[in-house]
């Protein structure tokens, strides 16, 4: 029986930041639902050319309370990007924390407003290792 991926799901607390987030990813909104009756709006986002590999983002409007407040029942998303180092710094300069910088010019962590971490990976080989990134430690877990 053939498989196909569908989707990641996370829950988000606050749609619009997390919303704010992906989109400094370089997400886009392929679709929205609202379910009035169930109380929740769900948004899927994916990098651009890739609506077959999105995140949804669940928004439960009366709440989340019963939720771990670390989310790591949820392992992590992973994308890859052409420049390691020009993505972590076009998200530090929106006020992202870096969790675990990319000393090798290979790897970052980063997390979302809901805590979900979030691998970036440098497309193809490693990027020679850096400044500010060879030196810099880690912020927090991931």
């Amino acid at each position: 029986m053939p498989l196909k991926y569908l989707h990641t799901m996370v829950r988000v607390k606050d749609l619009e930041k997390s919303m704010a987030f992906y989109e400094l990813l370089g997400l886009k909104e392929t679709r929205r639902s609202e379910s009035e009756a169930g109380r929740f709006t769900l948004v899927f986002m994916a990098p651009e050319g890739q609506k077959e590999c999105p995140v949804e983002l669940t928004y439960n409007w009366d709440g989340d309370d019963g939720l771990p407040s670390d989310s790591r029942h949820f392992g992590h998303l992973a994308y890859g990007v052409d420049n390691i180092y020009e993505t972590c710094q076009h998200l530090m300069d929106n006020g992202v924390t870096i969790n675990r910088p990319p000393r090798d010019g290979r790897m970052a962590f980063v997390r979302s407003p809901d805590n979900v971490s979030v691998e970036l990976l440098q497309n193809g080989e490693a990027l020679p290792p850096a400044e500010p990134w060879a030196s810099m430690g880690n912020t927090g877990h991931w």
